[in-house]
């Protein structure tokens, strides 16, 4: 089974009308103000599930400042996750610092979402301690009912790229040492934090409810990465994700090949590690 934790959609009038989005919302505007930024809706990630042989995907909301527009995404994605129970799942996604957060969590939740994320924190510092704190109510409705929160993390060094965010590994592990109990996926490999699991103290036993997504691998990381990530974090703790549309699956299967992990961590990466936390039955 390959499960794809890390994808996106977005409404139509979205799709078609970015503009009038761009202004207000200055992290949509960072991703998606070139034209060439690609947003897709359902029918399409259905049919490139199809070509790719995904057989579920995970959808992540975005976190828009309007709370309008937020109900206005999750809302599309209720809608595909129930035209398509068995091949998609939600993520419900907010504005951690708006007052209605936490109720808008609660009814995404309440309708099968099967957790929230990506949230994101694109500008200010990063995951600030302000940030942080921002998440209290939603992390304390997830560990309620053991849904995993995912995270859009990355790493504090090297080249700068649309979506590059301020956050520090330090950052990075104070969320993780703030809610311990949750069941953490931070994207795009967490920024590299697992590699100080190697650490002889405190570290691995921190980490132990969080996961790695491997969302935008392919342009940031060689194929090795696989296999020290699955060395360093724990092999039960990697889970695929693509970051659709922004790469396909293809390039990812073929550099998860290069890496040399074997066929049984393969499938872990691919489909067993996000079954367990997704509670999905092979």
């Amino acid at each position: 089974m390959i499960i794809d934790v890390h994808t996106h959609l977005f409404p139509r009038d979205i799709r078609e009308h970015r503009g009038k989005y761009i202004g207000d919302e200055p992290a949509f505007e960072l991703l998606y103000r070139d034209e060439k930024a690609k947003m897709i809706g359902t029918r399409e990630l259905i049919d490139s599930m199809e070509d790719n042989g995904v057989d579920i995907s995970v959808i992540c909301g975005f976190p828009w400042i309007s709370e309008d527009t937020c109900r206005k995404h999750n809302d599309y994605i209720l809608q595909a996750i129930t035209d398509y129970p068995d091949r998609l799942k939600g993520l419900c996604c907010v504005n951690p610092y708006s007052e209605a957060s936490g109720k808008e969590v609660e009814r995404c939740l309440d309708n099968g979402f099967s957790g929230v994320g990506e949230i994101a924190f694109y500008g200010n510092g990063g995951i600030t301690a302000e940030a942080v704190e921002s998440l209290e109510t939603i992390m304390a409705l997830c560990k309620k009912r053991d849904l995993p929160v995912l995270v859009h993390t990355n790493e504090p060094v090297g080249h700068f790229y649309p979506g590059k965010s301020d956050n520090t590994l330090a950052q990075i592990y104070h969320l993780v040492k703030t809610y311990p109990d949750n069941r953490l996926i931070l994207g795009h490999w967490g920024g590299g934090i697992f590699f100080y699991t190697l650490l002889k103290k405190e570290v691995r036993e921190s980490l132990k409810n969080v996961y790695f997504d491997t969302a935008a691998s392919c342009f940031l990381y060689r194929p090795d990465i696989y296999r020290v990530a699955m060395e360093l974090a724990g092999e039960d703790k990697v889970l695929f994700g693509t970051d659709y549309p922004l790469i396909g699956p293809g390039r990812y299967f073929r550099e998860l090949e290069e890496s040399g992990v074997g066929e049984a961590a393969a499938k872990k990466i691919l489909g067993e590690n996000a079954a367990a936390v997704f509670g999905v039955a092979l």
